[in-house]
């Protein structure tokens, strides 16, 4: 199938252009800022489906909306017109299209236009209002104030907010494609104004203080919920404006006699994640917890665990190895200890099922 995509170098043509390139069944057709209209035709001549995303929405000259909004859906449309046969559309349009705004008029005049083709033609159309759209690529200090806070945020430069309780309304580029993807896949028949979903809805002074908690989470080690929803959006967007000198960060190093001993990541509500390393010989733990929990797993080396039940006093031992990928548990109750039994460094992965508290550490010193 050969997808036409208007505008295919911009925010969102870029995405959908790289996740089509994924898929062998699509070749993507290119039209972008500069080619004539000929070049134009023989595009739509040549296309089995057309993305419509090529626009203005920031221009110098507000003439540019016509010329870029209205203009060129014009000339898209004649060129659908002469090639004779129906060509499923689909048209990034804007929320904006609602408003008495030069933006928004334009907006809603492509969408008239469209859809006076779409009824001659007999060609699918799909018309998408878009809110605000945000995600890697966009461009800061344009039309997105996400980017704009990432970019500015991940570089330690001051953001300007004149009111903080301003809502925003929000869709993620990763669930435009999808959506457009799906259409490009099976367009349905006859013309629907759709919505891409979901939609996020958070307030400019929530989206400054989110964005803020990325930034701290480096040295805190204290992530956010990053798993799902728009905590998950907002962070893989936040992280794809780092500057490539950011995409290593230190950790504090803990180190003595017996080796050193590492935090990597905190979370509010399921522990945190270390690691330790232990000489040749040389034991640690010897404590016992109340209600923490611990999981370890060695991932260099041969390890020695030893339990003791602090009320029965039944005692197990258990040897683990690096060339066995298992997890070892500590017991709330059960004194324990490791030791280091081979000859090569110890390396151990370790979660904690609490951030470690040294005001309510819930570790006990304990004899084995």
């Amino acid at each position: 199938m050969r997808v036409l995509i208007t505008g295919s170098q911009g925010f969102i043509g870029q995405n959908l252009v790289l996740r089509l390139g994924e898929l062998p069944q699509f070749t993507v057709l290119h039209f972008v800022r500069g080619q004539t209209p000929d070049q134009l035709l023989q595009l739509v001549l040549q296309a089995d489906i057309l993305i419509h995303l090529a626009g203005e929405n920031r221009p110098q000259d507000l003439q540019d909306f016509e010329r870029n909004n209205v203009d060129l859906t014009t000339i898209l449309c004649s060129a659908t017109l002469a090639r004779g046969t129906p060509l499923p559309i689909a048209f990034a349009s804007s929320t904006q299209a609602e408003l008495n705004n030069p933006y928004g008029k334009s907006k809603r005049t492509a969408e008239v236009l469209l859809e006076k083709l779409a009824e001659q033609t007999q060609s699918p159309l799909a018309i998408f209002r878009l809110p605000g759209v945000f995600g890697k690529g966009c461009k800061p200090n344009y039309n997105s104030v996400v980017a704009t806070f990432c970019h500015h945020l991940a570089r330690d430069l001051p953001i300007d907010i004149h009111d903080p309780s301003t809502a925003l309304k929000l869709v993620y580029i990763d669930d435009v494609v999808q959506s457009l993807l799906q259409f490009i896949q099976d367009p349905p028949a006859g013309l629907h104004k759709l919505t891409v979903n979901p939609e996020f809805t958070l307030t400019l002074g929530e989206l400054a203080a989110q964005i803020t908690a990325f930034t701290q989470s480096r040295k805190s080690l204290m992530t956010e919920a990053v798993g799902g929803g728009l905590i998950r959006a907002l962070y893989a967007t936040y992280l794809s404006y780092l500057p490539s000198n950011q995409f290593v960060y230190d950790l504090s190093s803990h180190a003595d006699e017996r080796g050193v001993f590492v935090e990597v990541l905190k979370t509010p509500q399921h522990g945190q994640i270390s690691f330790f390393t232990a000489h040749p010989g040389v034991t640690r733990g010897c404590h016992y917890h109340h209600s923490k929990t611990e999981k370890f797993v060695v991932t260099q080396g041969l390890a020695r665990f030893r339990f003791r039940n602090l009320l029965s006093n039944e005692q197990l031992e258990f040897t683990v190895s690096a060339a066995k990928p298992q997890v070892i548990e500590s017991i709330p109750g059960w004194a324990h200890d490791l030791t280091n039994i081979g000859q090569e460094e110890l390396i151990v992965l370790l979660w904690g099922s609490e951030v470690f508290d040294p005001t309510r550490p819930d570790t006990v010193p304990a004899a084995l």
